[in-house]
Parts: C-alpha cells; sequence; structure tokens
C-alpha cells in the first residue's frame, strides 16, 4: 500500500468549510483508505491507498466530502515518496537563517498551464522570494506571510488553485507518511 498524503484546501478551524479532524479520519476510513491521521485543524491527513489513480481518488475524496459536510474542497495528493523529492528540491534548503515558519510551499494539483506560469513568472514580489519546481511553489516570507501583500497577489495569479503549508507542516506530514511505509 502506498503512504499518501491529502491536503484540502479552504478548510477552516472557525467559520465556513469546517471539517472536524475525526470526521476526516472516519471518511477516509469509509473510503477504504487505510491507518488515516491528521495533523492539526487545516485539512492535512495521511493515509495508506492501493488506489493507483490518484486524480480519480482526490475526485472521490472531494465528492464524500461534499456529501458528508455541504461543501468541496480542493483535494491535492502527494505520496511519501512525492513528498521527499519536493523536500529535496527546496530552492531555500541550503541557505542559512531561513525560519521553517516563514517557508511556505503551495501545492498544486497539475503543473501550472503556460499561460498561468507566465503570469507567476511576472510577479514582482517586495521582500518575499519566489520559486517554482513543478507542482510546488516555494515561496519565503521574511516577515510573516500574514503581513505580505504579496500572497495575495500570488493566490489571484493562481486563480485560487493549491494550496499551501508551511515548511513545518510539510515536514511533519512527511515523517507521519513515512511510518505508515
Amino acid at each position: 500500500m502506498t503512504a499518501m498524503i491529502c491536503l484540502l484546501r479552504g478548510v477552516n478551524v472557525v467559520g465556513n468549510n469546517q471539517i472536524k479532524m475525526d470526521a476526516l479520519r472516519a471518511l477516509c476510513q469509509s473510503l477504504k483508505l487505510g491507518n488515516a491521521q491528521t495533523y492539526i485543524q487545516s485539512g492535512n491527513v495521511v493515509f495508506q491507498t492501493k488506489e493507483g489513480d490518484h486524480a480519480k481518488l482526490a475526485a472521490r475524496i472531494e465528492s464524500a466530502i461534499e456529501k458528508n459536510h455541504g461543501f468541496r474542497p480542493d483535494v491535492v495528493l502527494r505520496t511519501a515518496v512525492e513528498l521527499r523529492e519536493v523536500i529535496a528540491r527546496n530552492p531555500f534548503g541550503e541557505r542559512a537563517g531561513i525560519e521553517p515558519n516563514k517557508l511556505i510551499v503551495t501545492f498544486l494539483a497539475s503543473e501550472p498551464a503556460a499561460e498561468t506560469r507566465a503570469a507567476l513568472l511576472a510577479l514582482k514580489p517586495d521582500v518575499e522570494e519566489m520559486r517554482m519546481n513543478g507542482r510546488e511553489i516555494f515561496v519565503y516570507f521574511p516577515d510573516g506571510m500574514g503581513q505580505s501583500k504579496f500572497a495575495a497577489v500570488l493566490w489571484r495569479a493562481l486563480k485560487n488553485s493549491g494550496t499551501a503549508r508551511n515548511w513545518n507542516t510539510v515536514m511533519k506530514l512527511l515523517e507521519m507518511a513515512e511510518a505508515l511505509e
């Protein structure tokens, strides 16, 4: 069975689009996904699956959440192997002074189309640094993401696709997935 990391977009702690992590684990069990474990209340779940078609699996999870919780979040999947590759490709990995809570990885379901890629490359961050690599966008927010105007510009260019996690979360999710391998 493959260890899979599932990232939900737009799942909130309060307000709209709430899903409790125990409900998310139960939903995964109902879909025959093994050993589902969640990490923090923001739509991170790691599980085992025999499903080889990741797009089909993402659609099944999205549909099940919509049916059971009344909203349809985007679901982005990565295997443990893929997440290790993301970590190995971190363009900030060798640089001293990078604070992991300020390094954000945006995970996309697929590589951006040429038009979107061109729009992203045309962005002019202020103090932030952005690097694209396949289905991931790495952004270092030296002053934090909460105060950054660039974050909103980036999301508009992406047309709200994908979901972002800080480096600490990325590393924890890999640790959880490796425990299932």
